[in-house]
């Protein structure tokens, strides 16, 4: 796992390839990277959270973000009454 700017990747090494690759997760939005060591594994994502923050910028867009901070359920009607009523 990588972390950068409040975003988290997956790393697999690719062996047949020889290179390592990255996608950030818990997004709608795709953001891929990879790198042929751990040091231009590390550049190519944070390369590419800049990139992707640049052109959501640009499109004056929101970018998307891994966890909104939010958690919503579904409950019945009758529980939600009762929690209401409390």
């Amino acid at each position: 796992m990588m972390k950068y700017k409040g975003y988290v990747a997956r790393v697999e090494l690719d062996e047949d390839a020889g290179i390592f690759h990255g996608e950030v997760l818990h997004l709608r939005d795709v953001i891929t990277f990879q790198g042929e060591t751990p040091a231009e594994l590390k550049k190519a994502f944070r390369e590419s959270v800049d990139d992707y923050l640049a052109f959501c910028e640009s499109r004056g867009e929101k970018p998307e973000k891994p966890f909104s901070g939010q958690f919503v359920t579904r409950i019945s009607k009758e529980l939600h009454q009762q929690i209401d009523l409390a």
